[in-house]
């Protein structure tokens, strides 16, 4: 989500801020709350250690400094609704084709120590949950963030149900990258053609050969060429249109997507807003192309079968 932590980059005002932006739009949207993250879930993918030391509250120092900002009580309940809401979006995705997490995508938190403003990865703890629950049997995380999720590339190394794909700039945080099942790295100043003939080269084939249950997308805005802390030149156009396509790709395949924030920084916290606000709106509205009919390859849960119909007037997306 983010490149090593500067005085003044990282902005929690941003958060508030999207949800002012999306209730402002006039779309046909639905406002979920989320219930904290159960700590058993947390502790199946993270050190339990490590989640004790967040949810105590004495994280030790240089963790801190490498997360970015001090862990307190407040930002222990934070992080715990956070991971609580990538797993609701999902399950709205599976109801409605498509919903978003209005925060998280915390890509860079590792198995003992968070990273990068992220301090336990969503991600990865939602995927690991919905096929331990029976709820997908392969889980795709399509990772369109500036920065690489090495987080989560770290997190799922070892498995073979859950496939991760990152397009990044390559010259940018971290440093040192991890290895996703894919990855590409992007010169600086890549704008928006190259970029999209990139994704469209490779997202596509990857949906049919690995065939996911659904598709966790890490969609942050800071590859636009004005992101503080990105290195890419894409336009607000070239962000919906990405945004739109990953979304058409999953959809027209009978797939559920969910979306989580990711990064996204600048000098002014609601322009940076907007554009996370107008990416989440794009989706929904791609979303509302499709109709639910045709998804059909969800084993049965532990609690039973999972029948999914809606209508397209009906494809209103829920936020967490």
């Amino acid at each position: 989500m983010a490149p090593a932590p500067t005085r003044g980059s990282f902005r929690f005002d941003k958060y508030y801020l999207v949800m002012e932006e999306l209730r402002a739009s006039g779309e046909a949207l639905t406002e979920h709350a989320p219930d904290p993250c159960p700590r058993e879930w947390l502790e199946a993918v993270h050190c339990p250690t490590y989640v004790e030391q967040v949810f105590t509250a004495q994280v030790p120092r240089e963790k801190e400094r490498r997360i970015g900002f001090p862990v307190t009580p407040h930002i222990a309940s934070r992080v715990a609704h956070t991971n609580g809401g990538t797993w609701l979006a999902a399950q709205l995705a599976f109801a409605h084709g498509y919903a978003a997490n209005s925060a998280a995508g915390s890509h860079h938190a590792l198995y003992d120590t968070g990273a990068g403003f992220c301090v336990f990865n969503d991600l990865a703890v939602c995927a690991n949950r919905l096929i331990a629950q029976g709820d997908a049997r392969r889980v795709l995380i399509v990772d369109l963030d500036v920065h690489q999720g090495d987080g989560t590339a770290s997190l799922t190394a070892t498995r073979d149900d859950i496939v991760t794909f990152s397009i990044h700039a390559e010259k940018n945080f971290p440093v040192r990258k991890a290895r996703s099942n894919l990855d590409i790295a992007l010169p600086d100043g890549t704008g928006d053609n190259s970029y999209l003939a990139t994704l469209e080269a490779r997202l596509p084939r990857l949906l049919d050969e690995f065939a996911p249950d659904i598709v966790l997308y890490q969609a942050g805005v800071d590859p636009h060429e004005h992101d503080k802390l990105g290195r890419l030149a894409l336009t607000d156009e070239g962000l919906e249109r990405r945004d739109r396509y990953v979304v058409e790709q999953v959809r027209t395949r009978g797939l559920p997507v969910t979306s989580a924030l990711g990064g996204g920084y600048g000098d002014d916290p609601r322009v940076v807003a907007g554009r996370h606000a107008r990416s989440m709106i794009a989706m929904a509205r791609e979303n509302a192309r499709y109709t639910n009919d045709t998804i059909n390859r969800y084993p049965r849960s532990r609690s039973g079968s999972r029948t999914i119909r809606t209508r397209a007037s009906d494809n209103t997306c829920g936020f967490a």
